[in-house]
């Protein structure tokens, strides 16, 4: 799918005015807490009436009481500076900023009148990712979100004895864990792409390396690993110790060089474990829903060694969630748009930059990250944090694309 910009709001009243196809999905009720507050976000103007009224609303009234015609919005945003916002944007953990789908929220409403059961009788969620990834239940494991997965992943690793092996940097919850618990970590740098380098991983490998852990795309630095490679790498790494693949960003993709593992585990591979997040394009980080998938004998061994539980009202938002797609292309076709918005900047500026595969951007500032995140705060916006070795590179998530549009704007004030 093509990525393509969309006309930036004036005063926070409208965000992304072009997509009239998206405005039936905002209640009632978030639209009339917008007019009240004075402020109307893009997400207040998705759901109450039909998508026929709030496009004949935005294009027909002229500025008068409701909202300004979309020409004039636009000739004055073309003049005007965007004002610096009342609250803090993230744009520091990789979070979906819509949040979770009307289905989804719907579902969590409905869920709370089940707070008091436990998560583990009847729970429909396995079955339908069984059944939408083609692959049997019991490959399927369920975690308190990926994290608990990858915890559990490194625990497993600890238990066999021996050393992991990662590429460095990448996401470090399997890593941190591991270490933590005494088993010796060998980070692998990233090659002079800042590529994941297999070659190298694969050097690194000992005698005592019970596991190889990969994220696909990587993260921080959101590239991916080329499809054939992986494969080949995968299947002969696994012959003798565990491939952990993170595919935490897999909903993102859109490169022809990458391609999902998970053929291998529904073909049998017996030391490779995948997992997955509704964290991300779901927007369900608060709810912790995860999943991973593996061999029968494995999956169950990840199911007994996890210390957590899911909750109910997690399942229930999860199993809407993953059945309504309209909200996820939603998700998907935004993120483009700010990544077009951000990407578009620094190219036209010489800044270098890693193009993205995920919902996020690794940038170079030329200037010491702590310095950068501090300056940046200061005008509303929270940018990652530190990751070494690459300590002037900055890891931004993507917020709405009105808000890309003011970053770029205070970037190009702080640093030109």
């Amino acid at each position: 799918m093509s990525r393509r910009s969309v006309p930036a709001t004036i005063s926070g009243l409208v965000d992304h005015v072009d997509y009239m196809v998206d405005l039936n999905r905002i209640a009632t009720s978030e639209l009339e807490d917008g007019f009240m507050s004075g402020r109307v976000s893009r997400r207040q103007l998705l759901l109450g009436g039909s998508a026929l009224f709030a496009a004949n609303a935005l294009q027909s009234i002229p500025g008068g009481g409701f909202l300004p015609g979309l020409e004039l919005m636009r000739s004055a945003h073309a003049q005007d500076a965007i004002p610096k916002p009342d609250h803090i944007i993230r744009m520091s953990s990789n979070e979906n900023p819509w949040g979770p789908s009307r289905v989804a929220l719907r579902a969590i409403y409905n869920a709370i009148d089940e707070a008091n059961l436990y998560s583990f009788y009847g729970n429909p969620l396995p079955e339908l990712i069984s059944r939408q990834q083609n692959i049997d239940r019991d490959h399927i494991s369920l975690g308190a979100g990926s994290a608990e997965l990858l915890k559990v992943g490194g625990l497993l690793a600890g238990m066999r004895g021996g050393s992991i092996v990662i590429p460095h940097p990448t996401f470090e919850d399997l890593p941190d864990y591991a270490e933590a618990n005494g088993t010796e970590v060998i980070r692998v740098p990233v090659d002079g792409d800042m590529k994941t380098d297999l070659e190298a991983m694969a050097s690194a490998i000992r005698a005592d390396t019970r596991l190889v852990y990969l994220c696909n795309p990587n993260n921080p630095i959101p590239n991916v690993i080329e499809k054939n490679a992986l494969r080949d790498f995968i299947v002969e790494i696994a012959r003798d110790r565990m491939v952990f693949l993170d595919e935490a960003y897999h909903e993102f993709v859109d490169n022809p060089d990458y391609s999902t593992m998970m053929d291998l585990v529904r073909n049998g591979q017996r030391n490779l474990i995948i997992t997955r997040t509704a964290s991300k394009i779901h927007g369900l980080a608060g709810l912790r829903v995860g999943f991973a998938f593996s061999h029968p004998e494995l999956a169950r061994e990840i199911t007994d060694r996890q210390t957590g539980l899911q909750n109910i009202v997690g399942i229930r938002a999860a199993e809407a969630s993953y059945q309504d797609e309209e909200h996820s292309n939603f998700v998907l076709r935004t993120a483009r748009e700010s990544l077009d918005i951000v990407e578009s900047y620094l190219r036209s500026a010489g800044i270098k930059f890693i193009e993205s595969n995920a919902n996020f951007s690794f940038i170079e500032t030329g200037h010491p990250i702590e310095e950068v995140q501090a300056r940046f705060l200061e005008e509303n916006i929270q940018v990652g944090r530190p990751f070494p070795p690459f300590t002037n590179w900055m890891r931004l998530s993507m917020a709405k694309p009105g808000e890309m549009r003011y970053f770029v704007q205070t970037y190009k004030t702080l640093y030109g």
